[in-house]
């Protein structure tokens, strides 16, 4: 009776729980996510009112005049981080390959031929074209790490205006973006493991103190990592709308001692 429960055929009849609302809303999101950064990296070669620059155009890019957005010169670096992210994997692979769908959940027969592992026929896991890709990974986070410092920055300077210091909505959406965009990055798997994830003793480590505790707030921050990876995605967005709003002139920014 339990090598039958056990089955994925079994599976398939005894999960009677909305096991697909998941992969709906990966799916989902993403998607508009994709769309929504597609339409504003392409059509837009600026998103900036006063001291509000979106994060999808920074850092700053001159590139003199041309038809090409700014943005496309650097777009693909948060792209590829976010890609290849062991997370963002995870999902999009059970979303959008059904590669399973879920956890007891088998591939459907007609797509387990062509699944992204390659299982139909021989597994070959991301030792191939597209998804060897996924073993950048690391290399990604390294930039990704500074562009969250230059995040920081221009949060710091959304403060200020023409030689005057107060708060605006638009410095509070800017501030609480790169809050959880850092949130995301530093807990990361990757960084997790640079910092201390692969040491075995870290009494017997130059300032092996400092590097368990730093270990131990990626560590904090990795176990929320999905978490901290959609709520980003929706920061990210409304910031973005938020400046382009005031570009256009649709409302006034809500500010103090500006």
């Amino acid at each position: 009776m339990a090598a039958a429960i056990a089955g994925p055929a079994a599976a398939d009849v005894r999960r009677q729980d909305r096991w697909w609302l998941y992969p709906a809303n990966v799916v989902l999101w993403l998607t508009i996510f994709g769309i929504y950064s597609l339409w504003t990296i392409v059509f837009f070669h600026s998103d900036q009112f006063h001291q509000y620059l979106s994060p999808f155009y920074s850092p700053e890019v001159a590139v003199g005049r041309t038809p090409v957005s700014p943005a496309l010169f650097i777009f693909y670096i948060p792209l590829g981080f976010r890609a290849t992210c062991y997370y963002y994997r995870k999902a999009y692979y059970r979303s959008f390959f059904q590669d399973p769908p879920g956890c007891a959940i088998r591939e459907p027969k007609e797509l387990a031929a062509v699944s992204p592992t390659g299982r139909g026929t021989a597994y070959r896991g991301e030792t191939k074209l597209p998804f060897i890709l996924n073993n950048l990974h690391r290399f990604f986070m390294y930039f990704a790490v500074g562009f969250v410092v230059v995040l920081w920055i221009d949060a710091y300077r959304s403060f200020s205006y023409q030689g005057h210091w107060g708060i605006g909505l638009g410095s509070a959406f800017m501030l609480v973006n790169v809050v959880f965009l850092t949130g995301y990055t530093f807990g990361c798997h990757s960084l997790r493991h640079l910092v201390g994830g692969g040491k075995d003793c870290f009494s017997c480590l130059l300032a092996g103190r400092q590097r368990y505790q730093a270990w131990r707030g990626v560590s904090w921050l990795n176990a929320r990592h999905s978490t901290f990876a959609w709520i980003s995605l929706f920061t990210l967005i409304f910031t973005d709308v938020y400046i382009r709003l005031l570009q256009y002139g649709v409302f006034h920014d809500p500010h103090l001692g500006f």
